[in-house]
């Protein structure tokens, strides 16, 4: 999940920073259209958005059981009202593709995504990015110890107190 936030949170700065930018190819967006659905993107969001819902769920439906059951039937999984969230998301993040890669590079990209090795790659990736946080934040930690005491350890040489 969270690399769908860091997707979302990239999208939308990529949209911001560069609106004024030249509209990709028909081409180039069907290319990454592809490679979108591919890298499974709409499937994540489909995952947060009920989420999203069932926290809107007391503001709009204000303890009224009635309300309650309808909401409830409006946002049921496969409900239409997801459908335009997630062609917009599925649309924007492959203008995101389709402006930082040339046509031949996403389907390269995307048929890389579709060996195996490619779709093991984005089963395992949140584990592989939630690891390698924790490797690079324990020999950070691990660095500071040391250096802080080499440090300290120099500065006694040179007869300061630290």
């Amino acid at each position: 999940m969270s690399r769908l936030l860091l997707t979302i949170a990239g999208t939308l700065l990529l949209l911001v920073c560069s609106a004024s930018a030249q509209a990709p190819s028909p081409e180039a967006m069907d290319a990454a259209r592809k490679l979108v659905a591919t890298l499974k993107i709409a499937d994540q969001y489909r995952a947060v958005l009920p989420q999203l819902l069932l926290k809107l769920r007391p503001v709009v439906a204000q303890d009224r059981p009635e309300i309650e059951h309808n909401y409830d039937a409006m946002t049921a999984p496969g409900a239409e009202i997801y459908a335009p969230f997630f062609t917009a998301i599925v649309d924007q993040i492959a203008a995101i593709y389709a402006t930082s890669f040339t046509v031949d590079e996403l389907r390269q990209i995307e048929a890389f995504y579709s060996q195996p090795a490619g779709q093991k790659l984005l089963q395992k990736s949140d584990a592989l990015a939630q690891a390698s946080a924790q490797i690079g934040q324990d020999v950070s930690q691990k660095a500071a110890d040391e250096l802080k005491l080499r440090l300290i350890e120099a500065l006694r040489q040179k007869g300061q107190k630290p």
